[in-house]
């Protein structure tokens, strides 16, 4: 009875056969030399790590739009919310069927162009141009009730459009640094560049948004947000579509991988053969149904709470000067942490949760008070610009190393198809998400209808409840999200051990498939570095 119980243990969660945790390592002692140097010698072109920055700037660019996704619902297509989230959840319904279709299409593509690049090159155009075609609909449905048809018809179809090509474009995005090298050196330098130049796009959404609507709202110009919306939305979309396929068609993917993919029946269980996916899968589930009240509180702060964009800058000011800054304290985490991505996670992740406990807390009571909420706004949110580059370094690397151990334990990288669990949880849960959408905004006593002005709610109360949604509400999954954390032990030797067999089995696939020409390529220079 035991040996049966071990026998079912190590099928569910033991290494495969052809891994490169299990394979006999008389096949791949001819490689040691190789692997050694894949796993440290940089190959990235400066091409490669720029192109992958120019498309994350546009996406951010975009992103940043999209988080006032409600609040364009809201107060300038004026649908109702309870529309808007009934919308939501249909859409959300529709990604539960397409994000399986999309993640098996994935796992199963190989291309004399790469496994990403494909579908990065033909699905990035619509993909931009649905939502730019989504956020200029204010210009010609007008104003119109809350209940128009043609109006929810139209944010309905465009949504779900958007979220078609979305999930064709974004999977395979999403991966594409893994695939270019096997150096993580690397990979942090492109995490870094993406991380920053993209910060600057979100920020730019942020300088372009808040003064206009301020503007309006006192009278002083009369650009309507509708025209505002679409002619910032399909700017960024052109930016957009342009760097990505241009980042489809100048990085190349040297990550050589298993011929013939596993059958999906199997691969969407190689969840179970990766102890760290499956303690972030368990973390993100129970905190899935989580939710801030679904509206753009931060705007709410910042125009009404904080009094305007002038004041809002003083507020951001610190974080504006210290997140760029924050990338000299890498090398000092990284020796502080002796290059433990594990430890610094953990401490770095500690320190935004006492930031944000530390700023909701006392903005609770200080609310009211205009100077001094900015004060506290700014320090707190300085302090947590203070780690954003280690953190941002530490954390991204740490999430590809659970990636590669998925590949270490099963020989494939079924990346596409274990998203299919992963993003599962969200689609699962998101009834009673869209419950707690509408009970926390109710809950705030917000009244959409007055127009953006300091202090124009009149009401102290329903301010710290918005200034809670905005900067405290997301404390217990920040905290739940991070236990797992403390049970990683990928560190040290067993580290570097899983990286050298890891690379000695993608040498030796490259060898006997010599289909990778990128692949064949880099060890050849790495061959005649040897010698």
């Amino acid at each position: 009875m035991k040996k049966n119980k071990k026998s079912l243990s190590k099928t569910f969660f033991g290494a495969e056969e052809n891994a490169a945790a299990s394979i006999d390592q008389t096949k791949l002692n001819d490689y040691s030399d190789i692997a050694v140097r894949m796993f440290h010698t940089r190959v990235l072109t400066a091409k490669e790590l720029s192109f992958p920055s120019m498309a994350e700037f546009a996406s951010r660019l975009l992103g940043g739009i999209t988080y006032y996704r409600m609040l364009y619902f809201v107060n300038v297509l004026k649908i109702d919310m309870t529309y808007v989230t009934a919308i939501l959840t249909l859409i959300g319904i529709y990604d539960v069927l397409n994000n399986p279709i999309m993640g098996i299409a994935y796992d199963k593509t190989r291309t004399r162009w790469g496994k990403a690049r494909p579908y990065i090159m033909f699905a990035t155009i619509p993909y931009f141009l649905s939502t730019a075609i989504l956020f200029s609909g204010a210009s010609f449905l007008g104003n119109s009730s809350g209940d128009d048809l043609r109006k929810i018809i139209f944010v309905f179809t465009m949504l779900f459009a958007q979220e078609t090509f979305s999930t064709i474009y974004s999977i395979p995005r999403n991966n594409m640094v893994t695939l270019m090298s096997p150096n993580p050196k690397d990979r942090i330098t492109v995490g870094l560049l993406n991380t920053y130049i993209g910060d600057f796009g979100a920020q730019l959404v942020y300088i372009i948004f808040l003064p206009l609507m301020e503007l309006n709202n006192k009278g002083y110009i009369n650009a309507p947000l509708s025209s505002v919306f679409t002619v910032v939305t399909f700017i960024t979309a052109t930016i957009g579509a342009v760097s990505n396929v241009a980042m489809a068609f100048g990085c190349k993917e040297r990550i050589i991988l298993q011929p013939d993919p596993a059958p999906v029946t199997k691969s969407i269980f190689y969840i179970l053969k990766n102890k760290y996916a499956r303690r972030n899968f368990l973390a993100n589930f129970a905190v899935s149904w989580w939710s801030t009240g679904g509206y753009s509180w931060d705007v709410v702060t910042q125009m009404e709470i904080f009094g305007g964009s002038l004041y809002s800058m003083l507020a951001y000011m610190p974080y504006t000067i210290l997140d760029p800054l924050s990338i000299g304290l890498i090398p000092r985490f990284q020796k502080l942490f002796k290059n433990n991505n594990r430890n610094a996670v953990i401490w770095l992740r500690a320190w935004d949760l006492v930031a944000a406990v530390g700023m909701s807390g006392l903005g609770w009571f200080f609310v009211d008070r205009k100077w001094a909420i900015i004060a506290i706004y700014a320090f707190f949110y300085g302090l947590n610009a203070l780690n954003n580059g280690p953190a941002n370094v530490f954390e991204a690397e740490l999430g590809r190393e659970i990636n590669d151990y998925t590949e270490y334990m099963t020989g494939e990288r079924p990346d596409g198809t274990i998203n299919i669990l992963t993003d599962l949880i969200t689609k699962v849960t998101s009834p009673i998400n869209a419950l707690l959408t509408i009970a926390l905004f109710k809950w705030s006593g917000y009244d959409t209808s007055i127009p953006m002005l300091p202090w124009s709610q009149g009401n102290k109360l329903v301010y710290q409840k918005v200034f809670f949604m905005f900067s405290g509400i997301g404390i217990l999954p920040h905290v739940i999200r991070s236990i797992p954390y403390l049970f990683y032990d990928l560190v040290g030797e067993k580290r570097g051990k899983m990286y050298i067999q890891l690379n000695e089995r993608r040498a030796l696939i490259a060898k006997q498939n010599e289909k990778n020409k990128e692949v064949e390529k880099m060890i050849e220079m790495l061959k005649e570095e040897s010698r």
